[in-house]
């Protein structure tokens, strides 16, 4: 087992970053004995998951980030947030464009063929927290993470199962995880209430379960329905197949429960500003073949997340093999028809009535929503909702061997488009998220020549504003995909976090995986 140094960062423009030593000094080789114990520690820490020692290396801590003034009007908080809100905050540009590596969180020692689960990835202003299988962790930013010295370590009873990417005002979260270690017969059926600042867990519930299939009763089998966290305002809701719990933000008391009727089971819940709970149906026409899209159709409820209350519902036409839901206030779903990728965008009104179709079928744009273990069915990494519009971005141009797309945005009200931004050639823009008013984005270098950069791309005036240029270590460019990775902007920084990793092909190939890289602004030029 290696105990060196983590991959080097590369030198460069002033972008770049160069590692200095570890707060803790200079990492040992050899035998490992080196440090504070680190197989002890990560055995405690990732539980016979993660067999050795998490490599993080070399930092440069955090310049203090400026409060630069917006560079045209004002973007103002979307609403007025208290604790049982959902979190939606706005991004201002720093006092400096100079990104610098805020958080590295990495191994060297995954064994050959080992494949870990990192489910969920959060930020506050002080914390950067992550799931890893059974464990989740908080680093604190700008500090050497080295083993043993994360912030807080959180053991659950068994592996996450569910999550939601949502984080309320107080910076607290939601997980799901199974009833006990590793057995096969191990259900998911618990729900947890998270404080990211301390790791606290602050309540846990547990509810029923319900087997795979047209009948939304309760099972114990192993072949059982998903289930799904989401957070609303003061409500947690877990959708179980047979039916939706909502419990009580606070002290975690069921709030108001549903139950599904046959031949449709809840089959996830979309939350933020509204509750959406989405409806898979079974037709009991026994001539369509079993599992196909003619034999399952989709329906959406909103409900009140206060008393549980339908206010609306929604069917999708036949033949839809999936349905997302991106936002839930404006509502915007992301239609699959016939085909694993998404089709057509579709906003809703009020009621719950289509108001505007946008076709994705002739193939110039691309929407994305995650699809893994994880029912997480309003985490859609490339699909960014505003009040108005919404933002998807293009496929990939290449001319003279340059790369290039950009993004568009569509009226809500009309499905017509709005405003384009380019990306340039050698380059690729992806939507990010909403901040107030402005969309953020990514801009990744294709030549690997330019530096990245996250970027506030203002809709009213198509002006582009860098919130910060950074460079990439080339082990850490797989986690720029937004497709198979977490991205996440949060207090003036950027998080990439793998969902997922594995280890080298054979014992022979020595391999750092780098599992979260954060950026952040650094200094002035002139500080």
């Amino acid at each position: 087992m290696s105990f060196g140094p983590p991959p080097s960062m590369p030198s460069g423009p002033p972008t770049a970053v160069e590692p200095t030593e570890s707060r803790h000094g200079p990492h040992h080789s050899g035998n490992g004995t080196g440090g504070k114990g680190p197989r002890k520690l990560l055995t405690t820490l990732l539980a016979l998951v993660l067999a050795g020692v998490l490599g993080t290396g070399g930092w440069l801590l955090w310049g203090r980030d400026g409060g630069g003034s917006e560079a045209s009007g004002k973007s103002q908080d979307p609403v007025a947030q208290g604790p049982l809100d959902v979190r939606e905050t706005v991004e201002k540009p720093p006092a400096s464009t100079n990104g610098k590596m805020a958080l590295r969180f990495s191994v060297d020692d995954l064994n050959p063929g080992e494949h870990v689960k990192m489910p969920g990835m959060w930020a506050t202003d002080r914390i950067l927290a992550k799931g890893i299988n059974k464990t989740l962790v908080g680093l604190s930013i700008g500090t050497d993470a080295a083993p043993g010295d994360e912030k807080w370590r959180l053991g659950l009873d068994g592996p996450i199962c569910g999550y939601t990417r949502h984080v309320t005002g107080d910076n607290r979260t939601a997980v799901l995880f199974r009833t006990n270690d590793w057995a096969e017969e191990a259900l998911c059926n618990q729900v947890g209430f998270v404080d990211l600042d301390d790791g606290r867990l602050l309540w846990t519930e547990r509810f029923p379960v319900s087997q795979v299939g047209p009948e939304p009763g309760a099972g114990t089998g192993t072949e059982m329905d998903r289930p799904s966290v989401t957070l609303t305002h003061a409500t947690v809701a877990v959708t179980w197949g047979g039916g939706t719990i909502g419990y009580d933000m606070d002290k975690g008391a069921t709030r108001w429960s549903t139950t599904a009727a046959a031949p449709c089971q809840d089959a996830g819940a979309a939350g933020g500003r509204g509750l959406i709970v989405r409806e898979r149906c079974w037709s009991a026409d026994e001539s369509l073949p079993a599992g196909s899209s003619q034999s399952v159709t989709f329906r959406l409820r909103k409900l009140d997340p206060a008393t549980g209350k339908a206010l609306w519902t929604y069917s999708a036409a036949k033949g839809v093999s999936y349905l997302n839901v991106p936002s839930t206030d404006p509502a915007v779903i992301a239609v699959s028809g016939g085909e694993v990728e998404i089709t057509d965008l579709i906003s809703l009104d009020d009621q719950g009535r289509n108001r505007a179709t946008i076709s994705l079928r002739n193939g110039a744009y691309v929407a994305e929503c995650a699809y893994d273990d994880h029912l997480v069915i309003d985490d859609c990494p490339t699909i960014a909702v505003g009040r108005k519009q919404v933002f998807i971005r293009s496929k990939d141009q290449v001319e003279k061997r340059q790369t290039s797309n950009w993004i568009i945005g569509f009226d809500l009200a009309t499905g017509d488009t709005t405003k384009k931004f380019d990306s340039g050639q050698g380059a690729l823009l992806y939507p990010v998220r909403m901040s107030g008013d402005r969309l953020l984005a990514l801009r990744l270098s294709e030549d690997h020549i330019a530096p990245n950069a996250l970027v506030a791309l203002d809709p009213g005036t198509g002006e582009e504003v860098p919130h910060f240029y950074f460079e990439v270590p080339f082990e850490a460019r797989l986690l720029t995909s937004t497709k198979q990775n977490d991205v996440v902007v949060q207090d003036g920084r950027l998080f990439f976090g793998a969902k997922a990793a594995d280890g080298p092909a054979d014992a022979k190939t020595k391999q750092w995986t780098y599992l979260v890289l954060g950026i952040g602004s650094g200094r002035p030029d002139n500080s």
